[in-house]
């Protein structure tokens, strides 16, 4: 299989072959070296730039400096972007398992190519190596057949559908791809970017996107638009309550973003009331109206309505704001009952509250957390992202879309 010869899972900053003769074999895997115990007459590691030759009175001291190499590089990435690559709750819970859930009723919808999509595929260079983080269940994975394609998703249930059809697929995180540096020809990002939480993890994916393609190499990416071209769908979606705000760490946060920061809605509550106000409510709540508060004259009847009129103009635009920002949605994904199992996922999650149920839909009804992405908002992100530049950007069915292009190696 193409995976058993391709597949050079990395270190990050090392890349390394392995040739072998005798039975004796090194295999990089997913961030770890496996080492056979069989004689090895020839070995040849190729790592940061050092080439390392040993004979079989020297086996087992090359393995120990692989194993230490690996172990030290570990402990970089560990240390480094530990706070990244941690999955917040919300994606366990809204991303994660719900797509574990709805695997085999997710796949059977989705079957169409995107035009743009298949274009970019089809466009690749004969015997491009075309990396698709994100694959779902794998429908663009040889879409090219003078290409070679390895897909990757978070989830083992698409991954095994995936497999079942005899594609070279793994599963693996978007924020931590499991390839080393320079490998891929092209990679596709299609509608997985919105489903991470924090922009930190955003860029971070899109980074891991940069990483893997060889200098030269082009990345698209597609992510769901805030501007839908069918509005009436945004009825359907649950903007996020505030209470799922603690289930994200960090300044990554939505909640922490300048959109939300900056809107007056949520600082609306914290304005101090004028003198005005206060009087104003105390005559609304008093039993009987004193004295004290009888207006003095038609000017200060006037104020005091003209007061009233701006608050509530204010509240009213500020929730309009609110709704013009609001990018983060819980999606809801109707499972029919015929294929929801009975004593699976479905029902550990109509016990757990992960779903519900709609008698009258017949189907489980699970909620999808997506962060819309805003107009310009992806490009932003993206020209973060050293070592890469946007070539195009387009918008295409409700998704915000763009092609970068990894920078060429200096020739000097």
């Amino acid at each position: 299989m193409i995976l058993d010869v391709l597949r050079s899972i990395r270190t990050s900053s090392s890349s390394s072959t392995t040739t072998t003769t005798g039975g004796r074999i090194i295999l990089q895997s997913f961030g770890f070296y496996s080492v056979s115990t069989s004689k090895m007459r020839d070995i040849k590691v190729k790592s940061d730039s050092r080439e390392l030759i040993t004979s079989s009175d020297e086996e087992e001291e090359a393995a120990a400096q692989i194993i230490e190499s690996v172990s030290i590089r570990e402990k970089e990435i560990s240390s480094s972007s530990l706070s990244v690559k941690s999955t917040p709750e919300i994606e366990k819970k809204y991303v994660h398992r719900v797509y574990d859930a709805i695997a085999p009723h997710f796949s059977s919808t989705r079957f169409a190519k995107w035009p743009k999509v298949a274009a970019f595929l089809e466009s690749l260079p004969c015997g491009s190596v075309i990396l698709d983080a994100g694959c779902g269940n794998g429908k663009y994975l040889g879409l090219n057949p003078s290409c070679f394609f390895i897909g990757c998703d978070i989830s083992h249930p698409l991954i095994k559908i995936c497999s079942d059809k005899g594609q070279e697929v793994l599963v693996a995180d978007a924020v931590n791809l499991p390839y080393r540096e320079d490998f891929g020809d092209a990679a596709i990002s299609i509608a997985v970017l919105h489903h991470l939480s924090t922009e930190s993890r955003r860029k971070k994916a899109i980074e891991e996107l940069v990483r893997v393609v060889k200098p030269g190499g082009f990345v698209l990416i597609t992510v769901w638009a805030a501007e839908q071209e069918d509005t009436s769908l945004l009825t359907k979606w649950t903007p996020l309550s505030a209470k799922y705000v603690e289930e994200w760490v960090g300044p990554g946060s939505p909640m922490n973003s300048p959109r939300v920061r900056n809107n007056p809605f949520f600082s609306l509550e914290s304005i101090p009331e004028t003198e005005v106000s206060t009087k104003e409510q105390k005559a609304d709540n008093s039993p009987f109206i004193g004295l004290e508060s009888i207006p003095e004259s038609e000017e200060s009847t006037r104020e005091l309505k003209e007061t009233k009129a701006s608050i509530v103009e204010q509240k009213e635009e500020s929730l309009e704001a609110l709704k013009k920002s609001q990018q983060e949605y819980f999606v809801p994904w109707h499972l029919p009952y015929h294929r929801a199992e009975v004593s699976g996922a479905s029902a550990s999650a109509l016990a757990t509250g992960l779903a519900k149920k709609d008698d009258r839909k017949g189907a489980v009804v699970y909620n999808r957390y997506y962060h819309v992405f805003s107009e310009g908002e992806l490009e932003r992100l993206a020209s973060r992202v050293g070592n890469a530049m946007i070539v195009d950007r387009f918008y295409d069915k409700s998704n915000w879309c763009i092609v970068l292009q990894k920078a060429a190696l200096n020739q000097d």
